[in-house]
């Protein structure tokens, strides 16, 4: 049992810093020695097991059934998410759908996000990113991610499986595991063991990079809190920096500074926009722009470097409301709460029964603020805001029975701000990622 004993208390001390957890569960083994060990250790951090069906078989199926029992049995809470039947076919597609669902779930509880990653996927992804030409920043791999705690990390899934025998654990496997069609599969399966046989050691000296790219990604960030003034708004919309900040740095240094300054906007920088970036730092004329990967762009405003989502896709007419509404590169959600849950410009009550539709912002536009006694032009709104006209264009407006009662991060009416006598529901918009 000392392989048991090892994994709860590494399980315990991982945990201890955070109240609040949602395990990340799919019913394979590595998430399920997670559960079962989180369950031994501290289960009352637990604010949800979350599993996701992907919509890819019967298998998948299995595996949320298998959770759902074993969380039940656990006496623990579950929530289970289902992939949009529009996703496409595609490892990225399906691990973004995966994560905005568990980030979702930990946002309402206030929560970290836990999850089953051992060494070996961390072998993976490094090699992985190797083969993608990653900087420093991406070679400190499964070590980063903020607000994610991974504490099986220094296990292999050999220790996992002893766990699970010893514990007379039960799991579903993923036969997608299996197939040579995923690069990562035939990454585990093939090239990975295949170069260990050829160079006895491979795999430590990856770790070791990683580990020494972690302890620089690191050293970085606090070198950039201490040194460069920069801000993050509202719903990590952009991130905003003083030009002058950076001026006296050269290419190289700012190809080492911009993956680190992207990433608090969660933007992971690429070779090419790093470049892109280094080079814009220098050159650009105030109004200059250039796009990045991921929906971003970088633009000049005055003396300041903005990193921002492009949100470029248009608003096309007006969409009614429903409890998920992805539209134009935003997305509206109902969400658990009442009035005190409207901690910023991104959430707002809406009335049961009215006609609430979501459309583009049109010149001319007005509406009366929460707290003003005239009506304003909602121009003006976006100037007090900071967004600018070329953003203003694509930025959705909230219209309730014909009334526009709330644009987003911009201001909300009276009416999407208090609680009249009339039932209402809580929605919070937040740029769609994926």
């Amino acid at each position: 049992m000392k392989i048991v004993s090892r994994i709860r208390d590494e399980v315990a001390r991982a945990l201890a810093p955070s109240p609040r957890v949602i395990l990340a569960v799919s019913g394979g083994l590595d998430s399920m020695t997670l559960l079962d060990a989180v369950a031994h250790t501290a289960p009352e951090r637990v604010r949800a097991v979350a599993v996701y069906d992907h919509r890819t078989g019967s298998a998948g199926r299995r595996a949320v059934r298998h959770v759902r029992t074993t969380a039940a049995s656990l006496g623990l809470p579950l929530r289970v998410g289902v992939a949009p039947r529009a996703l496409p076919a595609r490892e990225a597609a399906w691990r973004d759908a995966r994560w905005r669902f568990l980030r979702d779930v930990a946002r309402e509880h206030g929560a970290q996000v836990v999850t089953g990653h051992t060494r070996d996927d961390q072998v993976e992804t490094i090699f992985m990113r190797v083969l993608r030409d990653s900087g420093a920043r991406g070679l400190a791999a499964l070590h980063a991610g903020a607000g994610v705690v991974r504490p099986l990390l220094s296990f292999t899934r050999a220790d996992l499986e002893t766990y699970a025998v010893e514990c007379s654990l039960a799991w579903v496997d993923d036969p997608s595991n299996a197939s040579l069609v995923h690069a990562r599969n035939r990454a585990r399966l093939e090239l990975l063991p295949a170069l260990e046989r050829a160079r006895p050691g491979l795999t430590e000296t990856l770790l070791s990079v990683s580990n020494r790219a972690w302890m620089l990604r690191q050293d970085v960030d606090r070198w950039l809190d201490a040194n460069v003034a920069s801000r993050v708004g509202a719903n990590d919309a952009a991130l905003e920096v003083a030009r002058s900040s950076l001026a006296s740095y050269d290419a190289d240094h700012l190809r080492l500074l911009w993956p680190a300054l992207a990433s608090r906007v969660g933007l992971a920088l690429d070779r090419r926009g790093t470049e892109r970036l280094a080079a814009f730092t220098i050159t650009c004329r105030p109004g200059a722009r250039v796009p990045l990967s991921g929906r971003f762009e970088a633009v000049r405003l005055g003396e300041t470097l903005v990193v921002r989502r492009a949100n470029s896709d248009a608003i096309r007419g007006p969409r009614a409301m429903t409890e998920t509404l992805s539209i134009g590169g935003w997305r509206f959600r109902r969400v658990s709460g009442e009035a005190g849950a409207l901690e910023d410009l991104w959430s707002a009550l809406l009335p049961k029964g009215s006609r609430v539709t979501v459309r583009e912002w049109r010149a001319g536009d007005r509406m009366m603020p929460h707290g003003a006694s005239v009506e304003r032009r909602l121009k003006g709104l976006f100037r007090d805001a900071g967004v600018d006209a070329v953003r203003r264009r694509a930025w959705p407006v909230v219209v309730v029975d014909g009334r526009i009662e709330w644009v987003p991060g911009v201001r909300r009416s009276s009416a999407a701000t208090v609680r009249s006598g009339r039932p209402m529901v809580l929605y919070r918009c937040e740029r769609d990622d994926c």
